[in-house]
């Protein structure tokens, strides 16, 4: 029997392209990353020392933040996913993914800001034209710059077509109202992709006549944050009252931004599932080097057979998990449909992260529980991933589809 090639779709080796993008990430942050978390270690571990009184991150922690995003882009990997034309390397979904995973496995430090997430640029910012993109996307790919994405609303969450914001038209200008909510990064970016109802279902249907904006931070009104245990002063209400912006600011057609948002839905879940896979792999070998080294009742807690069934169940789930999304990652590099794929993998990649941090808790015993292990930021952490970019129930409720249920 011949052996399986790329050509066959089975082949999982890395290839020489990928492998040195993992060498050099690893480099980069041995060199510029864990001297600047060894330097401001006690902002990155202590929240009371990271936040100012009011939750938001303090100066000196989004200077660091800031430091790592664009040593990062200098360096050719923030955004090296995005087009070689707007500043990217137009890496392929396979290397992106691997590249996310990587980084991930090294826990949730400065590491987590070296590539491209909420803040940074994604697909549906391509759809801006030639003076959109020097304004906006291409400040961003080099870290210049940070972004939100502002979808979400108080009562508009998975059921997003049901958004109350809206933007008239009048003149030459549109009138922006409305209320967004759980905005990550919404603090401190320098413009949002705004989503508004430019036309009533009646007139354009459910999933029509939704429009996005860019709008600038100081067209805004910050509300208050919308503070999670795992992402304290990272995302916040955004509030618009009579904002007026000029027809140029209408990001991609009008009428057309969730179909549009709807194209690039796939890659985001992509993201956010790589990141639970990397970090499932950091507690689950935290665990393994705690189960050898901790003893009780005269041997290692490794030697018995519920602390080693965790984490040997935990390093199945995640092996098939990796596996699932290398699948998604190589179905989308072929413009394949994985609308079904990414829902299996979004879906099974956070509950494994979610089962792994939890079962890197109890293996730590009181150890777990406290801020010095990190193991309840995780397992916060695990927890909001299950809900963003589609909760668990929407991604199972997608594949039931996919197979002729619930219609």
């Amino acid at each position: 029997m011949s052996s399986p090639t790329s050509e066959s779709g089975v082949a999982f080796d890395t290839d020489d392209e990928t492998e040195l993008i993992l060498e050099s990430l690893d480099g980069f942050i041995e060199q510029e990353i864990e001297p600047l978390e060894a330097e401001y270690e006690d902002i990155l571990t202590n929240p009371r020392t990271g936040h100012e009184e009011d939750g938001l991150l303090t100066d000196e922690y989004l200077d660091v933040i800031e430091t790592v995003r664009k040593k990062s882009a200098d360096a050719g990997f923030y955004a090296m996913n995005m087009p070689e034309d707007v500043g990217g390397s137009d890496v392929s979904y396979v290397t992106w993914y691997r590249a996310i995973t990587h980084v991930f496995a090294n826990g949730r430090g400065l590491n987590q800001h070296v590539l491209a997430g909420p803040e940074g640029p994604k697909p549906l910012l391509l759809l801006g034209d030639e003076d959109q993109r020097a304004e906006y996307v291409e400040p961003v790919v080099r870290g210049e710059k940070s972004t939100a994405f502002a979808q979400t609303e108080p009562t508009a969450g998975s059921d997003s077509p049901a958004m109350q914001t809206t933007a008239e038209r009048d003149g030459d200008e549109w009138v922006l109202n409305g209320q967004k909510q759980w905005i990550t990064n919404a603090p401190y970016a320098d413009f949002a992709q705004v989503f508004a109802r430019t036309s009533s279902r009646d007139e354009a249907g459910r999933y029509g006549g939704i429009t996005c904006f860019i709008v600038e931070s100081d067209e805004w009104e910050l509300g208050s944050l919308n503070n999670t245990p795992a992402e304290i002063g990272q995302q916040a209400e955004l509030r618009f009252d009579d904002v007026r912006l000029p027809a140029d600011r209408v990001l991609g057609d009008v009428g057309q931004a969730f179909y549009e948002a709807m194209d690039f839905l796939s890659i985001g879940r992509l993201e956010l599932g790589a990141q639970a896979v990397g970090l499932a792999e950091y507690v689950l070998e935290r665990a393994t080097e705690y189960a050898r080294e901790r003893e009780a009742f005269g041997q290692q807690i490794g030697n018995f057979q519920q602390i080693s069934s965790k984490v040997a169940r935990g390093r199945a789930k995640q092996y098939a998990a990796d596996s699932a999304g290398l699948r998604c990652a190589w179905k989308l590099d072929r413009d394949e449909s994985v609308v079904e794929d990414i829902s299996i993998f979004n879906w099974f990649a956070t509950q494994t992260y979610w089962d792994a941090a939890d079962s890197a808790v109890q293996i730590h015993g009181g150890n777990g529980l406290s801020e010095e292990y990190g193991f309840m930021d995780h397992l916060n952490y695990a927890r909001l991933l299950r809900i963003v970019e589609g909760t668990d129930e929407l991604q199972l409720n997608t594949i039931a589809k996919q197979n002729g249920l619930l219609e």
